[in-house]
């Protein structure tokens, strides 16, 4: 006899799991931030909003549904962590502290080569493409040690793909039509891997068939909730795909939106070099 659905969303809304490693780095990074931005603290509230969702993302209820038992939770999460956490983060440097940064020598020429949009893309893409590829995803669900590196691998990447768009300093930005069309190649290589994922044969990731339920919560989600996972596959595909799209598109509109409120200038053209 199954737990009552009652007893299940209990269990469930009570899966918060404050991992030392999560608490502690996020309570490092707001710290840091304070101390390297006091006195200006106008930006702040991008950074913290930033770092609240990531922390929401890995201790919520949201992990222990997307640990074990659904493929869709697991996508909502890594969507949080590429398309939404590393732009706020990003938003929230001050141009100064950044050209206090990018005076130094040896960090100017990480960012000349990590900034450089042909670099930053194929960075972006490449781990988004990797590590959704079945040997790695199915990996990072047998090994709590490799969804940690894979997490990481998502924050620093998506950090690096979204510099040429949102960077505090201009010289660092992409202008107007090679930042879309970054955007714009970016989305379709978004697109094509949501849309393998919606339509792959059901089990491409094996451990979400026949999950171990340790919340008690499976009836719940397979019967309340009509989640196969055949289903809960296409959901995940179809959330990548369709609000990660749309990701996509808003930042198309807001380099549009900005370049309508400056004073015209010369395009910075993207360059291998």
């Amino acid at each position: 006899m199954g737990v009552p659905v009652s007893n299940a969303a209990q269990n469930l809304l009570y899966a918060w799991d404050f991992d030392p490693s999560i608490v502690i780095g996020c309570i490092a990074l707001l710290a840091a931030y304070a101390i390297a931005h006091r006195g200006n603290l106008a930006r702040a509230g991008w950074f913290v909003a930033g770092v609240a969702l990531m922390f929401l993302a890995l201790v919520s209820p949201l992990d222990a549904l997307s640990d074990t038992y659904l493929f869709s939770a697991h996508m909502l999460q890594h969507l949080i962590l590429v398309l939404v956490v590393p732009p706020l983060l990003i938003l929230g440097i001050s141009p100064g502290f950044a050209r206090a940064v990018l005076k130094v020598p040896a960090l100017a020429r990480i960012e000349k080569i990590l900034g450089n949009p042909v670099v930053a893309w194929m960075v972006g893409m490449t781990t988004l493409w990797a590590w959704h590829a079945p040997v790695l995803y199915n990996a990072t669900l047998a090994d709590e040690d490799v969804h940690i590196v894979e997490h990481l691998c998502f924050l620093v990447s998506s950090t690096i793909y979204w510099w040429p768009i949102l960077a505090p300093v201009e010289e660092s930005r992409l202008s107007a039509m090679p930042a879309v069309i970054y955007l714009v190649t970016g989305a379709v290589s978004n697109s094509v891997l949501a849309i393998l994922l919606t339509f792959a044969r059901p089990g491409l990731y094996p451990a979400y068939l026949n999950p171990a339920d340790p919340l008690k919560i499976l009836p719940m989600i397979r019967d309340s909730w009509g989640l196969t996972p055949a289903l809960d596959q296409q959901l995940g595909g179809l959330m990548m795909w369709v609000p990660g799209g749309m990701v996509f598109l808003g930042a198309v509109v807001w380099v549009m939106a900005r370049w309508y409120a400056t004073p015209e200038r010369p395009l910075r053209v993207a360059s291998a070099n």
